[in-house]
């Protein structure tokens, strides 16, 4: 059997990993349109969070294994290797492509200038090579981030932390620049509904109270607002212990921080204001309780002054040429992460992670997630494996215009990106900025300053 994983995220890893641990014979090519592996643990966890990156090396682990071939740089679908030639050169494909679009507020001034989305702003510190140019903090001494789960606190503590704390990690000097000269002293972090409906987990909610120079503040009036922060008893214990923070934060006497990440419930944005062009504030309106989880609009309103406008509001899968694709649920129709053209299953192609099941979970979930896609794969192995193919797919690839990034090429890269690190007296590793520094590593090439 030979099978292409499109994808080397979580998703596309854990699916090579089970792979292996239940066929000994088969050998798995992991594509990724990027030249570097990995997917959002490189990409989407915060650069001070060197615990969950470490997760690379249980990666690297799988992606070194003698059956398995990292292939970078291969676009799939349209501009790329189109999905019925891939089809042709491998037993199995497996589609593990994530879900790459944010949701959108859908309110007036949504697109004013300062207003992003928080994957555009994460992506942009990550140093990923789809990346918009630099100014998200140019004149900005207020932010506001629509949002209450995990990434909205990333992306809060990112703009509240000092580049003395951020030096040592592997952020693009252009974005560590920028931050040590950013402005910024009050982050509005803000929900719709109330502090026991946040998605956020305790621990990534702690790390804001404990911030150097930085006051975490919450309104005790908004927590009152919430029946079961009130009376938090009978919550699950991780809402329990989120409300618990909350709650003492709140009594706390006003100090004199440098800066203030303030943490604002039960309002939901209705417009993005703007002065001279740009975003110069977010009105809200106040909602309440429906009592079944909900909230519902008060018709009472309230602006907050904000230069930059961060939208964490979920994910969305996006549709790749040549797979079917349903835009309601942004995934793409799968029985046990078999591949529905219609109602019939398409034979020889698979879906894990969240293309497969929506943006759910935490990378952990991935695993089972993979392994139930890889149990209906080797499922129909016998009849998949009756089809000839390629012995070697990797010259079709490169006929079909790939210009694949091998393992040895990422080597490169990593190389690169600790000589550039080392060059900046950074202390580890510093991520290359682009695809155009990224290529030119390959092949040993080392990084020089202008790459900062």
């Amino acid at each position: 059997m030979r099978v292409a994983v499109v994808g080397s995220g979580p998703s596309g890893v854990y699916t090579a990993q089970s792979l292996l641990q239940q066929d000994p014979e088969v050998r798995v090519d992991v594509l990724d349109r990027l030249p570097c592996p990995y997917g959002l643990v490189r990409y989407g966890v915060a650069p001070d969070h060197e615990k969950i990156k470490s997760l690379q090396h249980t990666l690297r682990t799988v992606l070194e294994e003698e059956r398995v071939r990292f292939l970078g740089g291969v676009e799939v679908g349209a501009g790329g290797v189109p999905v019925a030639r891939l089809r042709e050169l491998y037993h199995a494909v497996v589609y593990c492509v994530g879900a790459a679009a944010d949701r959108r507020l859908g309110i007036p001034g949504e697109d004013l200038p300062g207003s992003w989305s928080a994957t555009e702003f994460v992506s942009w510190y990550s140093a990923h090579p789809d990346a918009v140019a630099d100014g998200f903090l140019r004149g900005v001494r207020s932010a506001v981030v629509v949002g209450v789960g995990n990434v909205a606190v990333d992306v809060t503590r990112i703009l509240a932390r000092g580049s003395a704390e951020l030096s040592a990690t592997d952020m693009p000097q252009a974005a560590l620049t920028a931050l040590a000269a950013s402005r910024v002293d009050t982050v509005h972090m803000v929900g719709r509904r109330g502090p026991s409906q946040a998605r956020f987990t305790t621990k990534e909610l702690r790390e804001l109270g404990s911030l150097p120079e930085t006051e975490a503040v919450v309104e005790a009036a908004e927590l009152a607002l919430d029946p079961d922060a009130a009376d938090p008893s009978g919550l699950p214990s991780a809402q329990r212990r989120n409300v618990d923070v909350l709650r003492d934060w709140a009594a706390r006497p006003p100090g004199a921080a440098r800066r203030r990440i303030r943490l604002r419930f039960f309002l939901r944005p209705v417009e993005l204001l703007a002065r001279d062009g740009r975003v110069a504030a977010v009105r809200f309106e106040r909602t309440a309780p429906d009592g079944h989880g909900g909230a519902t609009g008060t018709g009472r309103f309230e602006e907050i002054e904000a230069q930059l406008v961060l939208r964490s509001v979920g994910y969305r899968g996006v549709p790749l040429e040549g797979l079917p694709f349903d835009p309601a649920r942004g995934t793409v129709p799968h029985r046990a992460g078999r591949v529905l053209r219609g109602v019939a299953v398409a034979p020889g192609e698979y879906v894990a992670g969240w293309i497969k099941r929506g943006p759910t979970g935490v990378i952990g979930t991935n695993r089972p997630c993979a392994k139930e896609t890889v149990a209906s794969l080797l499922a129909d192995a016998p009849a998949l494996a009756r089809r000839e193919v390629p012995a070697d797919p990797l010259p079709l690839l490169r006929a079909a215009g790939a210009e694949p990034v091998e393992w040895s090429g990422w080597l490169d890269i990593e190389r690169a990106e600790a000589a550039l690190g080392a060059a900046l007296g950074r202390g580890g590793p510093v991520k290359l900025p682009d695809r155009a520094a990224l290529r030119e590593a390959v092949g040993g090439a080392g990084p020089d300053r202008r790459h900062g």
